[in-house]
């Protein structure tokens, strides 16, 4: 017979699994305790099922502190249509991103200042509407410019529990994903003690 208290666990656990199945989108623990009640040992159930579906075609993971399940990363080749995608993200979108993710919260003249070019309102537009940046409040300095900052989908997107799995300087340039400009633009930087406008992001996160 089972005891009462792994049969109240096995009860939370396939409550929480009927939750996140039907959700529409990732669910916190607060939402979850909405859904199976506060006293219910939620974490736990969390931890069992994500054990639960370790390696199988679907599985449990955790973004952002929001729960969801997703298929496999190495099964995407069957799941994959073939199709034209509609937007790509061009190279100005993809550094706007990157500096974002690494920098949040900062304004569009920060983004400027890292860059070293303008860039078009059409490119935080993109982003905001693949769900990937959103604003973020506005810096208190004259003309309260509006921040960005990234999302839950983004991280969702790219694999990343937090912001702490993102890649740092090592990483990227082991992959091959530094250019030399890129690489003289980090040691022009790491010498002067970085750009103003990042230290400036960095003291209001």
């Amino acid at each position: 017979m089972t005891p009462p208290d792994e049969a109240l666990v096995d009860e939370v656990g396939r409550a929480v699994e009927a939750v996140l199945f039907a959700a529409e989108q990732p669910l916190t623990l607060a939402d979850l305790r909405a859904y199976v009640g506060d006293e219910a040992d939620i974490a736990a159930a969390l931890a069992a099922l994500t054990d639960h579906y370790a390696g199988r075609g679907v599985e449990l993971v955790e973004r952002g502190g929001r729960w969801h399940f997703q298929t496999a990363p190495d099964l995407a080749n069957f799941l994959r249509r073939d199709r034209e995608d509609s937007r790509k993200l061009s190279r100005a979108g993809i550094e706007t991103l990157a500096i974002i993710a690494y920098h949040e919260p900062v304004t569009r003249a920060e983004i400027e200042a890292i860059r070293g070019v303008q860039i078009s309102k059409g490119t935080l537009d993109v982003l905001m509407e693949a769900g990937w940046i959103r604003p973020a409040g506005r810096r208190e300095v004259p003309g309260r410019p509006l921040m960005y900052a990234t999302t839950p989908e983004f991280l969702s997107h790219f694999g990343l529990a937090s912001r702490r799995d993102l890649p740092g300087i090592d990483d990227l340039r082991a992959a091959g994903l530094l250019d030399p400009v890129d690489l003289a633009f980090e040691a022009a930087h790491s010498e002067a003690g970085g750009p103003e406008a990042v230290e400036t992001a960095d003291e209001d996160d």
